[in-house]
């Protein structure tokens, strides 16, 4: 690659040179980069918009686009040719970035930032998103907009030692043993974003971890650094929303007080009812006085920065949160199964006012979901799906196919069971759970875990392990920076929608008794120091083990017996070679036994295992039945008994099932001469007799003779 104006820098990084190169490539966004690790590489663009637009919020965007070409494929639908809407596994890496990037922003900032990576090249061996990632950070600080940078991120594995980014094959390979993989994104001085899927790794494995990527993330940060002292724009001066002094202190005055009443009463109703109440009195209250008139258009948004001063103050210097809970108690548990009988495991758990009503579904191995993408051509034998409808919140909206949200917090909540679901050689059902938001207040993801648990065991889903996760929150003094060395701070378990709403972190944990398969963590600060994190693994496994005595005695174990609705599934293995005789050909032979037999579906995996599943335990037995006589291999000397089927003069043949048959000579019916086989043997009769030959054709030659008979 030469292409103008090219300057390439490397840093040696795991056995691989991580390379950037800042170029006239994309020179007309804001800045562009080019990432280069292994054979893989990203291009990340970063774009700020010329002007304000008039809204309350920091208008980011990170799209993280997968290009087919870049490894290797031709794939989407057959009459188009080009990428669609993007993989979930897409949405995850741009939700990764986002939520690393956005903490390090001004909010006060209302120009539209745009983050594009687009993958350019991948080589099945590194992971995109760590590329993508530290290219992102390095953008954004070489490049003109506003932003509190550098930020890195590495993936790590833990089976015994601790390896930073492997390879994908090492990855796929410890995700089966070893006790966790994660991603970790931080500052030199505190980590800000974090997702782990573990197999019960322990609170003090995860602490190892959080010391372990830090670490590394400290010489990327150095890498960074060095470049864009090198090569970095000044960054621009852009107008950020201005708040008039004396109007904020007038808000202040007049709504502290009431707010410290309005923004603590527990019941969330009531609450709010008050609270907007108060919102609308004061607004016209202001809005009266020819100072402040021309305020209001900043009233929404330093009102909204009040109640996060209210929140805050009151948590740390009162030690009292809005619904008046300890910092450690969870809101009151109920969990039921069992809800509707037609389907195959259904539950509700309830956590205050979230509410998760969850259904799993079992299926044959042939509903599995097939996917597709730049990274991953497979089978998806588990899935959580998650939908969170406006009236979950009291509100309307759209309802329709689910978004970035939806997608990341079921993505999270599957993480967290798929650890303890059975193997498919133990339990060969496709298991889908559908966790139904149907009130939220507050970490309906966790909710989902909980949810999705009682309905897996009411199912029948040999899980082996509850699991249950929580949500803890964080509240900080304002203008609070860990890297200071002063951790003034206060960790909550279990926080509500307000607390989240206005709370520092969002940081989630879910596992069994004996350890952790989750956990995600957002921050609104820049990050958090190494205490926080060690807190709030203490109080997270407290509150864990409460959830799952509530979860147990709901339901102690699986259920030994699945519903009459679900399939009834029974495998058998062949020989591989003898797959294609159980297909058939054209397919021809496997869909006559499912319409001879009267069963739903016939699936075969490449090493020969065959699972047939219906509704009538009957009919798959007997369709198994004749599998096992359609690929039996006879040897010389096996006795058989069949009926006979047709007659010949010089012989007979007879049914061995499984649409084989055998023949007997006349010279094989008994000692001495025999003109016709008709005139010892009838249509229809029963015979026993002796395997006397197996030819390469395999045609099968039978004796009765041989059975001792004169």
């Amino acid at each position: 690659m030469n292409i103008p104006n090219q300057k390439t820098y490397t840093l040696p990084f795991h056995g691989r040179d991580l390379k950037f190169i800042v170029s006239s490539l994309a020179g007309q966004a804001n800045a562009s980069v080019i990432g280069q690790y292994g054979g893989t590489s990203v291009l990340v663009t970063v774009v700020m918009g010329k002007e304000d637009r008039p809204i309350d919020f920091f208008p980011l965007t990170v799209d993280y686009e997968e290009r087919f070409y870049a490894a290797g494929k031709i794939i989407g639908s057959r009459y188009v040719r080009r990428e669609g809407r993007p993989s979930q596994e897409a949405i995850l890496s741009g939700r990764l970035i986002d939520r690393s990037i956005r903490p390090l922003f001004d909010e006060r900032l209302r120009r539209d930032v745009q983050v594009v990576v687009t993958v350019l090249s991948y080589d099945e061996e590194n992971d995109p998103d760590f590329l993508a990632l530290c290219g992102a950070s390095l953008a954004l600080s070489i490049s003109d907009i506003p932003w509190g940078g550098p930020i890195a991120g590495v993936k790590l594995v833990q089976n015994g030692d601790i390896t930073v980014n492997p390879s994908i094959k090492v990855v796929e390979q410890l995700q089966e043993t070893g006790t966790c993989d994660a991603f970790f994104a931080g500052t030199a001085d505190v980590v800000n974003m974090i997702e782990l899927g573990g197999r019960e790794i322990t609170e003090a494995g995860a602490q190892k971890i959080f010391t372990t990527a830090h670490e590394e993330i400290k010489k990327l940060i150095a890498f960074q650094n060095g470049i864009i002292s090198e090569i970095g724009k000044k960054k621009a001066d852009v107008v950020f929303v201005a708040i008039d002094e004396a109007f904020k202190k007038a808000l202040h005055a007049r709504a502290f007080d009431a707010l410290s009443e309005t923004l603590f009463i527990a019941d969330a109703t009531e609450r709010d009812e008050k609270t907007n109440a108060l919102k609308e009195l004061v607004h016209e209250e202001l809005q009266q006085q020819e100072a402040y008139a021309v305020c209001m258009p900043q009233f929404d948004g330093i009102w909204e920065r009040l109640c996060n001063e209210v929140i805050h103050r009151t948590m740390l210097e009162k030690n009292k949160r809005p619904d008046g809970r300890a910092f450690d108690e969870i809101r009151p548990l109920h969990a039921e199964v069992g809800l509707f009988e037609r389907l195959h495991g259904s539950s509700i758990f309830m956590r205050g006012q979230t509410q998760s009503l969850a259904v799993t579904t079992l299926a044959a191995p042939g509903s599995e979901q097939f996917i597709e993408t730049m990274e991953t051509t497979g089978k998806r034998r588990f899935m959580l799906h998650y939908n969170f409808p406006p009236y979950a919140t009291g509100e309307t909206g759209r309802v329709g196919s689910p978004g970035r949200r939806e997608i990341g917090h079921g993505a999270l909540a599957e993480k967290a069971l798929r650890a303890v679901i059975p193997p498919k050689d133990v339990f060969p059902y496709t298991i889908r759970v559908v966790s139904e938001i149907v009130s939220s207040n507050g970490s309906s993801s966790m909710a989902s875990v909980c949810a999705g648990t009682l309905s897996l065991m009411d199912a029948g889903v040999p899980l082996t392990k509850p699991v249950a996760g929580i949500a803890m929150g964080l509240a900080t003094p304002q203008g609070y920076d860990s890297s200071k060395g002063v951790d003034e701070f206060k960790v909550f378990t279990d926080l509500q929608g307000l607390e989240d709403h206005y709370g520092d972190m969002d940081f989630k944990v879910a596992g069994t008794r004996d350890g952790i398969t989750a956990i995600q963590m957002d921050v609104k600060i820049k990050g958090i120091s190494f205490a926080i994190y060690q807190q709030g693994l203490a109080m997270a496994h407290d509150a864990r083990m409460k959830i799952l005595d509530v979860i147990q005695q709901t339901i102690p174990a699986p259920r030994t017996k699945l519903s009459a609705y679900a399939p009834k599934i029974l495998t058998y293995v062949v020989k591989p070679n003898q797959i294609g005789l159980v297909i058939g050909q054209g397919g021809k032979t496997i869909n006559g036994i499912i319409e001879e037999f009267g069963v739903e579906s016939i699936d075969i995996d490449e090493d020969g295992t065959v699972f047939v599943s219906g509704t009538d335990q009957q009919k798959v037995e007997d369709a198994i039945a004749y599998i096992k006589n359609l690929t039996k291999e006879f040897e010389v000397g096996e006795v058989i008994t069949g009926p006979i089927i047709k007659l010949l003069d010089f012989g007979a043949i007879v049914d061995l099932g499984g649409g084989k048959d055998g023949m007997i000579h006349v010279s094989e019916i008994k000692n001495g001469y025999v003109e016709r086989a008709s005139d010892l043997l009838k249509l229809g009769q029963e015979v026993t007799a002796k395997v006397v030959k197996v030819d390469e054709n395999g045609k099968i030659g039978l004796s009765i003779k041989a059975m001792g008979g004169k």
